[in-house]
């Protein structure tokens, strides 16, 4: 019972906080009325220190709530399952040796891209979906390397905190 209340609680912390760093700084891409984010950072920083299932719930509900808050509704059904997808991949990583982890985080990047691509191509055609992949690609890759350095930090804190007690 104590791992399931740990895990809710972790789920929904970091479900609210994706929400929020991924409202924090949205820049609009017109031709799909989508936008780029900082929420994919968090969702990979969640699913390394906490696991797949949270990284899918925070990854999934996180970010759809903060397409629903932020007038992108339409964008909502297919956040859940991109994003959860996501955060799920880079989670399954998180006792992986490190160039295996890199290489799920650079898959979770990918099916993050792919997956805004076809979802933008059901919606508005190929053409406007092409205008989002460069953007989702620094997207993808920046979440990459801030959420390496973030979990470095704070795996090295937590052992320099344990390490004094």
């Amino acid at each position: 019972m104590k791992e399931q209340t740990r895990t809710l609680t972790y789920s929904a912390m970091a479900t609210a906080l994706v929400a929020v760093a991924t409202m924090s700084l949205q820049i609009p891409i017109p031709q799909t009325r989508g936008y780029i984010n900082l929420g994919d950072t968090l969702i990979f920083v969640f699913a390394l220190l906490w696991g797949a299932r949270v990284g899918a719930i925070a990854g999934g509900l996180g970010s759809a709530l903060a397409d629903i808050l932020t007038g992108y509704a339409h964008w909502a059904p297919f956040t859940l399952i991109i994003k959860g997808i996501e955060g799920l991949l880079v989670g399954l990583s998180r006792e992986k040796k490190p160039l295996q982890r890199l290489l799920f985080l650079a898959l979770a990047g990918l099916e993050m891209v792919g997956g805004y691509f076809l979802a933008g191509t059901l919606l508005y055609g190929a053409g406007a979906a092409l205008v989002e992949i460069p953007g989702n690609l620094v997207q993808a890759g920046s979440a990459v390397l801030l959420s390496s350095l973030l979990v470095y930090a704070v795996r090295k804190a937590e052992k320099s905190i344990v390490n004094h007690i």
